[in-house]
Formats: C-alpha cells, sequence, structure tokens
C-alpha cells in the first residue's frame, strides 16, 4: 500500500527549503485576508512559515517575546497590534510594504 505524506508536512518542507516561496505564501495569505478579512487563516499562515523557516523557539529569541506569548497571537482569532505584527515579519526577514490596489477606477 503507498503512504502519502500529510499536506502539512509536505507544505513545511517546501517552505523550508525556499525562502522566497515562504514569502510568497505570506503574500497569498495576506491578499486572502485581505478579500475575506479572516484573520486565523492569516495568522496561521505566518504561523506555518515560522514553523518552516525558524521555529517558534527562534522568533521568540528574535523578538523578545515569549514562545507562549507568540503562539498566543498566532492563534488568535484577533489580528495582532502592526508592531507586533511588524516585528514578527522582521524576525522572518520580511517587512510590511504598502503597495497601490490594482484597480480599474481611475483618479
Amino acid at each position: 500500500m503507498r503512504k502519502f505524506r500529510k499536506w502539512h508536512d509536505y507544505l513545511i518542507e517546501r517552505l523550508a527549503a525556499d525562502k522566497e516561496e515562504a514569502i510568497g505564501y505570506l503574500n497569498i495569505a495576506l491578499e486572502e485576508y485581505q478579500q475575506d478579512n479572516d484573520t486565523p487563516f492569516f495568522l496561521k499562515g505566518i504561523k506555518t512559515v515560522v514553523e518552516a523557516q525558524i521555529g517558534i523557539s527562534e522568533l521568540a529569541k528574535r523578538t523578545h517575546m515569549s514562545p507562549d506569548a507568540l503562539l498566543k497571537i498566532l492563534s488568535s482569532d484577533k489580528a495582532p497590534h502592526i508592531d507586533t505584527l511588524g516585528t514578527i515579519l522582521n524576525a522572518l526577514g520580511c517587512r510590511l510594504s504598502i503597495v497601490p490596489l490594482e484597480t480599474d477606477i481611475e483618479t
């Protein structure tokens, strides 16, 4: 019988192997959040990249926050403060940025 891997294990392996793919994954999670305001989904995306790239212990060291506090933030239904989000993303080697929306409306 053929053994199948779990999707999560496959995803972690892919995101661990390629930082650009991990950043792309975060961008997609953010785009989805902007469409449907699903905060837990967005935070789960960040948590998945943390797991793949550096782990929660290393994130705690880089952010000077406790692992428990980080897990609580990344498992919450509420959006973190923007400075907390920025700190977490910086620890992952990313940053927040502002880009214009792609729309058909001319100003």
